[in-house]
């Protein structure tokens, strides 16, 4: 296919790959590799996402609500709306309510719409719910569903709109710098040169990392399963909560005529093609079924992805202290579809070397808290 020489090189096109070329491409020339045939087949296209202002740490709750405006009026390569409304509801059980209050005082300031509720003010939202098994409940009616395709797709006709390149069955092989260019290797046989390379390869970003010289941040893959059991015949409404509990045994969001189920299991995994856990199934079935009426016992379909966090599970973006011409934008966990714009944004502000976008930094978002070189993040 031969070679591309471009200003910038962003390896992986799931969310953050594709986000964060999208930026650049405003300024500056971009090819995406992907190592796949089909761009977002690991994580991205098997994400189940929402927006959720009170999800995650700090600076995860920043980069989440420095994102709500691109993802409510998104730009005119985005072809339908992004995000729809879909209340949600995490509840504590008995001798747990001290976990929602801590998260309520905790969200409020960036989501002043959340809310505590009581038992029965929490089964009026999803009747399903027992009331016995709920202490008090948080309830962000503001949340919305995630179009992740269609977010996916925006971002990369938007890519290509910009003059951006994809090259898909493209892994990395090799990198090596020479005379502050990158030459980068493929699987397709390829080289392709730039002066700078984002490392956005999700599971397998310390790998790429490695491959570049550069130390890894100590990425965990985990596998997260999703499946799906009818929906009950008297569970009706449009308006009908995701809900979880606090503790996180299972989530559960309504899906026409079905109801997506997941064990918010976290196995740490080698990357791969994830698949679903069994075990993980059958258990969150047990937890469903101590909290709610629903009484599922079927599961019609299910499937799994991974996600990776680094161990204070907070992203990773910046430049590498070590390797030049190297940027992160990995780390993202559960929180890369929710946060993609704002995160993408801060990424291209790292690698042209400007400071983070003022909106940004207004909200508490820094490049310190993401750094690659922040303290404790790096394996010895």
């Amino acid at each position: 296919m031969g070679r591309v020489d471009v200003d910038v090189i962003v390896v992986g096109a799931g969310i953050a790959g594709v986000s964060a070329a999208y930026e650049l491409c405003s300024d500056r020339s971009v090819l995406v590799l992907e190592q796949e045939a089909t761009p977002a087949f690991h994580s991205t296209g098997r994400s189940a996402a929402l927006f959720l202002e009170s999800y995650g740490n700090t600076p995860i709750r920043a980069l989440t609500t420095g994102s709500r405006s691109a993802l409510v009026d998104p730009p005119d390569c985005f072809d339908r709306p992004l995000l729809t409304p879909r209340p949600m509801l995490q509840f504590a059980r008995p001798g747990r309510g001290d976990a929602v209050r801590d998260m309520f005082a905790a969200v409020r300031t960036l989501a002043p719409d959340v809310e505590l509720l009581s038992p029965t003010d929490a089964v009026a939202l999803f009747p399903a719910l027992r009331v016995e098994a709920v202490e008090t409940a948080l309830h962000e009616p503001g949340s919305m569903e995630i179009d992740v395709h269609a977010v996916h797709q925006g971002f990369l006709r938007g890519l290509r709109q910009r003059g951006g390149h994809l090259r898909a069955s493209s892994a990395v092989s090799a990198m090596t710098r020479i005379g502050g260019v990158w030459e980068v290797r493929t699987t397709a046989g390829d080289v392709h040169r730039a002066p700078e390379v984002v490392n956005a390869a999700g599971a397998w970003a310390d790998a790429v990392a490695v491959i570049a010289g550069a130390q890894p941040v100590g990425l965990s893959p985990r596998r997260r399963t999703v499946f799906m059991v009818a929906r009950p015949d008297d569970l009706t409404g449009e308006t009908l909560p995701t809900v979880s509990d606090i503790d996180e045994s299972f989530y559960l969001k309504p899906d026409g005529a079905q109801l997506l189920c997941s064990p918010a299991d976290e196995t740490p995994v080698d990357p791969h093609d994830a698949r679903p856990d069994e075990l993980e199934i059958a258990r969150a079935l047990d937890a469903i079924d101590e909290c709610t009426t629903i009484g599922a016992r079927h599961v019609r379909s299910s499937w799994a992805g991974l996600r990776s966090f680094v161990a204070d599970r907070t992203p990773v973006v910046g430049p590498d202290p070590d390797v030049v011409g190297l940027h992160w934008c990995a780390g993202q966990g559960g929180y890369g579809i929710q946060t993609c714009a704002a995160m993408a944004r801060v990424t291209a502000a790292a690698v042209r070397g400007d400071a983070v976008p003022a909106d940004l930094a207004a909200l508490g978002v820094s490049f310190d808290d993401l750094s690659p070189a922040r303290d404790g993040l790096r394996t010895p």
